[in-house]
């Protein structure tokens, strides 16, 4: 009997943006066949073509707080930017990560884009330019599982799979105080309230 091998890609991220006054909604997807693509969120039917370029998994993808962009994170250790609408890329790939890069997110004011990777560092970049926003953030000791910017821009957090989680100083890159301990398993996900005045954070630990 022949044999055939069947190929599965799975879907890593996944990203909704509504237009103003919610006249439309779009979903941004990353995989692990390469390609990022753009749904219209009602009707589930693909937008324009897949947006090619990565040569590994795509692990994340996010929108530009307007829209405009979709920025996607991968195992081949970049960072892309892409026109929302035409689904170009816009500039060159950012690099600075050593391996695979896990997240990426715009800052509040879209100024800014930060990426995680397993190399333990966080990075801040240039959104316009693709430039890197000074030095990488170093202070986890094990694989930094997620990151989030706070409603007002000024501060990071992160999560790691050393228990912690740590604040910085999103303009200087700064850690704020001490890591909060308190998980004794690898921290998977960290949010700020909407106002700004509380963390969450969830582990392997079963507890938030």
């Amino acid at each position: 009997m022949a044999s055939t091998t069947r190929r599965v890609d799975w879907t890593f991220s996944a990203y909704l943006q509504r237009g103003l006054f919610a006249e439309w909604a779009r979903v941004a997807t990353g995989s692990g066949d390469e390609t990022i693509r753009i749904w219209d969120a009602e009707t589930g039917v693909m937008v324009g073509e897949p947006l090619m370029g990565h040569n590994g998994w795509v692990t994340s993808v996010a929108y530009s707080p307007d829209g405009q962009r979709v920025i996607s994170g991968s195992n081949d250790h970049t960072i892309r930017i892409w026109d929302a609408e035409t689904g170009a890329p816009v500039g060159d790939p950012l690099k600075g990560h050593a391996v695979s890069v896990l997240s990426v997110a715009y800052s509040p004011d879209g100024r800014q884009i930060i990426s995680r990777s397993f190399d333990s560092t966080i990075c801040i970049w240039d959104a316009e330019t693709g430039a890197p926003v000074g030095d990488p953030l170093e202070g986890h000791t094990g694989w930094v599982a997620s990151i989030a910017y706070s409603p007002d821009g000024q501060h990071i957090i992160s999560g790691s799979f050393e228990s912690t989680t740590r604040i910085w100083d999103a303009e200087t890159g700064a850690p704020v105080g001490d890591p909060l301990d308190g998980h004794v398993g690898l921290v998977k996900s960290v949010a700020y309230s909407p106002d700004g005045q509380h963390i969450i954070s969830g582990s392997f630990d079963r507890t938030i």
